[in-house]
């Protein structure tokens, strides 16, 4: 039992530590969330079992709040709505049930997080298509490779893993920093880079 215990956390900080090569990513994805935020739009989550839980999880850390006091941010798990999930998979089926808000809910200059272990979820994938060409900035968090989520979306953040568990351990780590930035930027304490570069 104890070897089992020592060889997950191993498993885990490994991960980890090779995911710190996101981070320009992450960065990337923290500045243009808080920019949609600070200019009226919204962060939508979308994604399944797990995935589904994370995107619950990371709304309610920006609508809430993270560290800090500061206004709740505009953010929406797709996920959440069970009679807007059942009655689109009931007639459209269940590839469509993110692909319909986003239809719905979206517009230019919102940010749309799409979170796939595998990244070819169908749902997932059908979402972000139906996303393109709306002015939303699409976003993939998933696992090695990428899988097709890498092509429908601008960013994608592929954490070095096969394993799901290890790449959902990941994803909430993401997205615990992408909160902790996007607040430290809407609040004003965290420097505009590109401000910065500006004074140089």
């Amino acid at each position: 039992m104890r070897d089992l215990i020592d060889a997950t956390i191993a498993a885990h900080v490994a991960v980890l530590q090779e995911t710190g090569a996101l981070a320009p990513a992450i960065a990337e994805l923290a500045a243009r969330a808080a920019d949609s935020l600070q200019r009226g739009g919204r962060v939508f989550w979308m994604g399944n079992g797990g995935s589904a839980a994370d995107c619950q999880h990371l709304a309610a850390e920006l609508v809430g709040r993270f560290e800090r006091e500061r206004p709740g941010l505009a953010s929406i798990a797709l996920t959440t709505d069970s009679s807007i999930l059942t009655s689109v998979a009931n007639d459209y089926g269940f590839e469509s049930v993110f692909a319909r808000q986003v239809e719905a809910l979206c517009r230019d200059g919102d940010v749309l997080v799409g979170l796939s272990t595998s990244g070819n979820s169908a749902n997932v994938l059908r979402a972000m298509e139906r996303a393109a060409g709306r002015g939303v900035y699409r976003v993939g968090l998933t696992g090695a490779g990428g899988g097709r989520l890498a092509d429908t979306c601008e960013l994608c953040l592929s954490v070095p893993s096969k394993v799901t568990a290890r790449i959902q351990e990941a994803h909430i780590v993401i997205g615990h920093i992408l909160c902790d930035l996007v607040e430290q930027r809407v609040t004003g304490r965290l420097p505009d880079p590109q401000a910065a570069q500006g004074e140089c």
